[in-house]
């Protein structure tokens, strides 16, 4: 059964699901409507929102190559695997999803932070107010059972990145927060920088 979460709130992934080895992380968001232009103003270019994974070790970035993004889609250890860039947003369902492979992820990784920044975001002038229905949700990749989900419902205007959420081992287990913290960093190499 899937857990609705609020910002902030932490759930345990491997505890009520005994032999959780991989997950899917969903990712999805609509571009809300826009306002009415004039008849010659020029149609507004789609926003494109690209999602990250981060692996930490004792929280902090060790190396560039523990970053899975569009450009790099596939962590070195073939633990993390992001399954290809959306670069509208359109159709129902997961847009972006990252597959995490819990069981093997190696003992020194203690933290893997889901972002989203949307591309070129101050040269477009977009942001996420200019998006709705963004959520995170946590799925078992054994049976696609849905974990957990936490739909971002705050006004994000003139915000142009967000940590949506982290899958962190805690006591032996893996859990997730749901975090929702939005940012202004203009793109993923600021946001990045955040856990150096």
């Amino acid at each position: 059964m899937s857990v609705s979460l609020q910002k902030g709130q932490k759930v345990s992934l491997s505890k009520d699901n005994a032999g959780l080895s991989k997950v899917i992380v969903g990712l999805g968001w609509d571009e809300a409507k826009p306002a009415k232009r004039g008849f010659f103003a020029p149609k507004p270019q789609p926003i494109d929102c690209d999602a990250s994974a981060i692996l930490l070790i004792d929280g902090k970035l060790r190396a560039n190559d523990d970053v899975v993004y569009f450009n790099n889609l596939r962590h070195k250890t073939g633990t993390v695997q992001h399954m290809g860039d959306n670069l509208t947003g359109a159709g129902d369902g997961d847009d972006e999803q990252i597959i995490v492979d819990l069981a093997s992820i190696p003992q020194q990784y203690d933290r893997i932070v889901v972002v989203v920044n949307i591309y070129q975001a101050v040269q477009r002038k977009q942001h996420f107010g200019m998006i709705e229905n963004a959520f995170i949700r946590v799925v078992d990749a054994r049976n696609n059972t849905e974990l957990c989900k936490y739909n971002l419902s705050d006004d994000y205007s003139n915000m142009t990145a967000m940590i949506f959420g982290e899958i962190y081992r805690h006591d032996g287990e893996w859990k997730f927060n749901a975090m929702g913290q939005a940012t202004t960093d203009p793109g993923l190499g600021e946001l990045v920088n955040r856990y150096i």
